[in-house]
Order: C-alpha cells, then structure tokens, then sequence
C-alpha cells in the first residue's frame, strides 16, 4: 500500500527515486519498442539506434523546456539547471527534443518520421505513467489543498510537507499516471488496426493534450506565462487536443462525403 507521503526521495544513498524510475520507464519502452521493431518489420537496430538520438535529445528538450519558463528558480544558481535529478523535465519539451532526435536518426537512414514516432507512441504514454511517481517521491507536480475531510486520503489526496504542518492536496500526478496509462491501454489496442502512418502518434498526442488539460487546471506548480495568468502546458494541452481532433474529423467527413458521392 503507498503511503500519503513518501518516507525519503532517496531509493539508496544519493541516488534518487525519481532517477530510478525514469530509468525504469526507459528500460521498459525500450524492451516493449525492440518487439514493436519486429512486429513492424523494421531493420534490427532500429529502435537502439533511435534510442540512441532520442533519449538525450528528449533529456535536454525536457529540462530547457523546464528551466525557460522557470528562469527565476536557478538566477541565483544557474549551475542548478544541470540537477536534473532534483526534479524538473518537462514532458513537452521531452516530446519536442525526442522528435528532434528521431527527426535526425529518420533521415540518416531514410525512414519515414511518422512510423518511427508511432512506434514508440504506446511506450511513451507507458513512461509517463510510471514517471509521475518521481513526482510523488520528490513531493512535487501536486494540486491545490484539499479542504473536505472526506478527501483527505490517497489516492485522492496526497500529504505535503509544506512547512511544519503536513497539508493535503489533490494528488494530480496520480491522476495523469493513470490518464498515461489508460492512454498507453488504448494505443496497445488499436495499433493493429490499419492505421495511416502517423495516426497513432497524433492519437498520442490528442490524448495526452486532453489529459493534460484537465490535470492541469488542478495544479498548483504550473508553469506560468502572460503574468502568471496562463498555465504553459494547459495550453499547449488544449491546442493540441483541438488541433488533432478538429484534423481528425475533418478527414473523416470528407472519407465519407467522397464515398456518399461514389
């Protein structure tokens, strides 16, 4: 059973929960991603070596994502914008600087972008699932406090240590763990299905952005632009999201306008 607060951040001596699991999550997409390769009929190698680009280049896209919009945490101390491990990737910039990486890997070995991107789609939202964890071991990526006694218990709620006395607050990255996961269980499902190339992908995308949205607007960590009046990644979240839907629907009409008109 998992406590409302985690007893230490620390997994062993100074290594980290949060190092831990993120570690964990790419070990097991990357296990999941050499059998997808298989199934996709892609050359071997292929998912190492894409690893390869896409993992740093996720790293550093996640934390410059970070660090831009939190410019006023590391003025005093810039060299902390390196401490990755005390918290702080951001997952849109980790999609941004993967695709970056896999951009470049695609068109060294001339490899379509989007087959290779809705290879990895399903393991993505599988690594965001078990990353937000890290979240709860570093008490972090929390909702505002709870006030209804009847709340006040995890899942729904997690115990913060802010100042001397313990508050309750919704338990958000719990919330989006299970949002990932759920998203992770849809995309599994419906990868078999004669998609077009990038579907799945844009699925992904769609879906998280929904998510998002939603977890978002209970946080009370959020990156904030515009002064402090605009939530970055409820944003990003909800253009995503409509942008997607809105290009999905739209196809599907004019697929069945062209085959009433047959």
């Amino acid at each position: 059973m998992v406590a409302a607060t985690p007893v230490s951040r620390f997994a062993a001596g100074s290594l980290t929960w949060y190092s831990v699991l993120i570690a964990l999550s790419v070990l097991l997409s990357y296990i999941m991603v050499i059998r997808e390769e298989k199934r996709r009929l892609l050359p071997v190698n292929t998912a190492a070596d894409a690893f390869i680009y896409f993992i740093p280049t996720g790293i550093i896209g996640a934390r410059l994502y970070y660090v831009v919009f939190s410019l006023s945490q590391f003025a005093l101390n810039p060299i902390r914008a390196l401490f990755i491990w005390e918290g702080g990737l951001a997952i849109y910039g980790a999609i941004i600087g993967g695709i970056a990486g896999v951009y470049l890997y695609a068109r060294r070995k001339r490899l379509s972008l989007a087959l290779l991107m809705d290879m990895y789609a399903p393991f993505l939202a599988l690594s965001q699932a078990i990353g937000r964890w890290g979240n709860y071991f570093n008490q972090e990526a929390y909702g505002y406090s709870v006030s209804n006694p009847r709340l006040m218990f995890f899942p729904a709620a997690v115990l913060i240590a802010t100042g001397d006395i313990p508050q309750w607050h919704y338990a958000t990255f719990f919330y989006e763990s299970i949002w990932n996961l759920f998203v992770f269980c849809v995309l599994l499902r419906i990868r078999r299905k004669p998609l077009r190339t990038g579907d799945l992908f844009l699925t992904y995308l769609m879906l998280y952005g929904l998510g998002r949205t939603l977890c978002e607007a209970m946080r009370s960590d959020s990156l904030m632009i515009w002064g402090d009046t605009i939530r970055v990644s409820q944003l990003i979240g909800a253009i995503t999201f409509i942008v997607i839907a809105t290009y999905f629907i739209i196809r599907t009409y004019n697929k069945r306008r062209r085959n009433n008109s047959r």
